[in-house]
């Protein structure tokens, strides 16, 4: 079993930046592809960043990319986001995921990740 906390979300003007936190259990962090997802009010959960195993490799959403950075750091179990030029339209519930079985880290569909953590609520006023 995999626990997944996150924190870092707050309240935040416009152009504005945040950074998130995703703390994981488990003894093999380093061997889970780790997610970043949001839900805003009324939407569905959407893909917002993914990160290999080492974390010399990222992918990211559009809507994202160029003001997003995901990272992580094996050694504190703990994967980032850092979120940079947010927008009104960034707003919503951020969740950390993670699969465990090692079979890929280029992940965008919420059924590809095994673990979930609880959210944590950014919003972005204009």
């Amino acid at each position: 079993q995999v626990q997944l906390v996150e924190s870092g979300g707050g309240l935040v003007q416009a152009g504005g930046s945040l950074r998130l936190f995703c703390a994981a259990s488990g003894r093999t962090f380093s061997s889970y592809a780790m997610g970043w997802f949001r839900q805003a009010p009324g939407k569905e959960r959407e893909f917002v960043a993914a990160i290999s195993w080492s974390g010399g490799s990222t992918y990211y959403a559009d809507s994202v990319k160029g003001r997003f950075t995901i990272s992580r750091d094996n050694a504190k179990n703990t994967v980032y986001l850092q979120m940079n030029s947010l927008k009104p339209e960034d707003t919503a519930v951020y969740y950390c995921a993670a699969e465990v079985d090692g079979s890929s880290w280029y992940l965008s569909k919420m059924y590809e990740y095994d673990y979930w953590g609880q959210g944590t609520q950014v919003t972005v006023s204009s």
